[in-house]
C-alpha cells in the first residue's frame, strides 16, 4: 500500500468516475432498440443491462492489457498524465451526452490518454503502431461489419416471416430481443469495463505497485464492473432516445438483428484484444437494420452528426488531455488541483444545462419519430 499515494488514489477515483460516465453514456448500445420496440420497459431494461455489465467485466482481461501495456509506454507514464487523460475523456463524454450524440466513450478515453502521454512524455511515449492496429482499424471496420451483418439478418428475418401473422412475428422477436439485448449488455461489460481496468492497472504500474505487463487485480476488475454497472442502471436517456428513435423506425425483427450482429462483433473483438467502440458497433448495427427493411427510412442527417462526432472524439479528447497534462506537468500538485476544479465546474455546468430539457424513462420514446414511406399521398403519414 506504500505505492498508493494521494495522487494515485485520485487517479483511481477519477478512472472510476469515467467508468460511471461510460456506463450511462453507453446504456443505449444495449437497450435502445428494445426500449424503442417495446420489448422491455425502460427501467427494466437499464436494470438488466446494469447487472449484466457487472457480470461481463469478469469474463476477460485482454482489452485491459491492451490499454495498460499496449497503446502507451508504461515505463514513461505517470499518474499525473493518466489523470489528465481521464479529464479529457470525462468532459467529452458529458458534452456528447448533453447533446444526445452516441459518440465513443472508448475513443474519448484513448484520445485523452494519448494526448496526455504525448505532451507529458513525448511522442515516443505513444505506440502509434498499436494505436493503428488495435484502435483505428477496428474503429473503421467494426461498424461496417456490424451494419452489413444486421442488414442481411434483417432482410432474412422479414423474408422468412413474410407469411406469418404480424402479431405473432412481433411477439416472437420481442422475446428474442430480450435475449439479444442482454447479450449486448454482457458484451459491453466485457469490452468497456476493461478499459477502465486497464487505466487503473496502468496507474498502479506507473506507481510501482504492480510489475510491468501485469494484469488487473481482482479488486480492480470488481470496482470497474460495479462502476460501469451503476452508470448503466441510471440510464443515459438522451442517447437512448437518439439511437432508438433518431436513426430509423425500429421494429422488433430489426432490433433483434441489430443486437445479434453487435454482440457477435463485440465479443469476437474482446477475445482478440481489440479495444473497439461498442457505440460505433451498435450504431452500425442499427443503421444496417434500417437499410435492411423494405420501405424503412433512415434519418441520414442524424447519422451524419454521429459520424462527425466519431471523427472529432479522439482528437478533441486528446487536445483536452494534452492541455491538462501540460498544466499538471508544470504546475505539479497545484496544477493538478486547478485541473480538477476546472473539470468539476465544467461538469456541473453541463449537468445543470441538461436539467433544462430533461429526458427520462417516461419520455425517452417521445420525438424523433421517423416516417415510413408508403403508397399514401404526399404529406400523409409522414413526420416532420
Amino acid at each position: 500500500m506504500d505505492h498508493i499515494t494521494f495522487l494515485v488514489a485520485v487517479v483511481i477515483v477519477t478512472a472510476l468516475a469515467f467508468d460511471f460516465t461510460n456506463g450511462f453514456h453507453d446504456t443505449a448500445n444495449a437497450m435502445a432498440t428494445s426500449i424503442a420496440t417495446g420489448a422491455l420497459k425502460p427501467k427494466t431494461a437499464v436494470l438488466i443491462s446494469g447487472v449484466l455489465n457487472v457480470g461481463g467485466a469478469f469474463l476477460s482481461t485482454e482489452v485491459a492489457k491492451t490499454i495498460s501495456g499496449g497503446i502507451v509506454d508504461d515505463t514513461l507514464v505517470t499518474p499525473g498524465m493518466i489523470f489528465a487523460g481521464l479529464v479529457g475523456a470525462i468532459l467529452w463524454n458529458l458534452l456528447t451526452w448533453l447533446l444526445g450524440l452516441p459518440s465513443s466513450s472508448s475513443h474519448a478515453l484513448f484520445g485523452g490518454l494519448i494526448g496526455a502521454v504525448w505532451v507529458g512524455a513525448g511522442e515516443h511515449g505513444v505506440h502509434f503502431d498499436k494505436v493503428f492496429e488495435k484502435i483505428l482499424i477496428p474503429a473503421v471496420a467494426s461498424p461496417v461489419v456490424a451494419g452489413v451483418a444486421a442488414l442481411l439478418a434483417t432482410y432474412l428475418a422479414y423474408r422468412i416471416t413474410a407469411r406469418a401473422r404480424e402479431k405473432s412475428v412481433t411477439k416472437g422477436f420481442r422475446l428474442g430481443q430480450i435475449a439479444s439485448a442482454s447479450l449486448v449488455s454482457l458484451a459491453h461489460g466485457t469490452n468497456d469495463a476493461q478499459k477502465t481496468m486497464g487505466v487503473i492497472t496502468l496507474t498502479l504500474i506507473s506507481a510501482g505497485a504492480l510489475g510491468h505487463d501485469a494484469g488487473p487485480p481482482v479488486w480492480v476488475i470488481a470496482s470497474a464492473g460495479l462502476a460501469i454497472g451503476l452508470g448503466t442502471y441510471l440510464g443515459g436517456w438522451r442517447i437512448i432516445r437518439t439511437m432508438g428513435k433518431g436513426l430509423t423506425d425500429i421494429q422488433s425483427p430489426q432490433g433483434f438483428a441489430a443486437e445479434a450482429a453487435s454482440t457477435t462483433v463485440i465479443l469476437t473483438s474482446a477475445h482478440l484484444g481489440f479495444a473497439l467502440s461498442t457505440t460505433q458497433v451498435c450504431s452500425g448495427g442499427i443503421l444496417g437494420a434500417g437499410v435492411g427493411r423494405r420501405l424503412a427510412e433512415v434519418r441520414w442527417g442524424t447519422a451524419g452528426r454521429m459520424a462527425l462526432a466519431w471523427l472529432v472524439t479522439l482528437p478533441a479528447a486528446a487536445l483536452v488531455g494534452g492541455v491538462s497534462a501540460s498544466v499538471v506537468k508544470h504546475g505539479g500538485t497545484f496544477g493538478t488541483v486547478v485541473i480538477a476544479l476546472v473539470a468539476v465546474a465544467v461538469a456541473a455546468f453541463i449537468v445543470t444545462a441538461a436539467r433544462r430539457n430533461p429526458v427520462h424513462a417516461s419520455n425517452v420514446n417521445d420525438h424523433h419519430e421517423v416516417s415510413v414511406r408508403t403508397a399514401t399521398p404526399a404529406g400523409v403519414g409522414t413526420s416532420a
